[in-house]
Formats: C-alpha cells, structure tokens, sequence
C-alpha cells in the first residue's frame, strides 16, 4: 500500500507540467490551424495571428514552476497532499490550455473579417488565462503548508 501512496506522490509532482504541456500543445494547435486558415485568407496582418495562437503556451510555463514546487521527498504522509495538488491544478490548466486554444481560434477567424475587433476578441483568451493564473496562485500557496 506505501508503494501506492508513494507512487500516488511523485505522480502528483510531475502532472502539472505534462498536463499543462499537453494542454499547451493541443491548444497552440487549435489556434495555430485557425491562423494558417485566416492567412489564407487575407493579405496581411499575419504576425498577429501566429502570435494569437502562441497564448496558450503559458499554461505549459505553469505546469513547470508548479512542478518545481511541489519538487520534494516523498512520504506516506505528504503524497496525498501531492498528488491532489499535482493532478488537480494539471486538469485546471488542461483544460484552460485547450479551451484558451478555442477561444483563440475564435478571435482569429472573427478578426480575419473585422480587423478592428482585434484587441476586444482577445477578452475571452485573456479571461481563461486568468483562470490558469489563478490555478497556479492557489497550487503555489497551497503548496506551502506540504512537509
């Protein structure tokens, strides 16, 4: 059973940062296709939409300090601790990678008509990466009061 826990422990250090680079490469992806078909379709302004599709590349920078932190030896009596930070705060940034991807790729195409909206698609983006920051705050503070 200590084998388990303990194993349970080390996951939790490491999950972070390959959930957070899976959600960084699914969700660069996302976005990165809608900037390929948006510079198909128009006559410039390219470099804003390779740099649209690169925002959720954060959450894979994230994953990694959280890693870092949690970066301990582990015991039957903090790896519960661990791994619940570990796992948890990796699907909250999983998830904020992926759907921050979508929302990129939204802005992308709606700016593709609209140039003028650039900065205001934008907002959706910039929510979500709110909440991968406020994941990372709490999987940091939480991290503290771990042995």
């Amino acid at each position: 059973m200590n084998e388990l826990v303990l194993t349970l422990g080390w996951l939790g250090i490491y999950a972070p940062m390959a959930l957070g680079a899976g959600a960084s490469a699914i969700g660069c992806s996302i976005a990165g296709m809608a900037s390929i078909g948006a510079m198909t379709e128009t006559e410039g302004g390219y470099g804003r939409f390779v740099g649209v599709s690169a925002f959720p590349s954060t959450m894979v920078i994230y994953g990694i300090v959280i890693m870092f932190t949690l970066n301990r030896d582990v015991t039957p009596e903090n790896a519960g601790g661990l791994f619940g930070i570990g796992i948890l705060s990796g699907i909250a940034l999983m998830f904020c990678g992926i759907w921050q991807g979508r929302a990129c790729a939204a802005a992308i195409n709606a700016t593709k008509e609209k140039p003028e909206i650039f900065g205001l698609a934008l907002a959706p983006a910039a929510i979500i990466e709110g909440f991968g920051v406020f994941a990372f705050v709490f999987a940091l503070v939480i991290s503290a009061g771990i042995s």
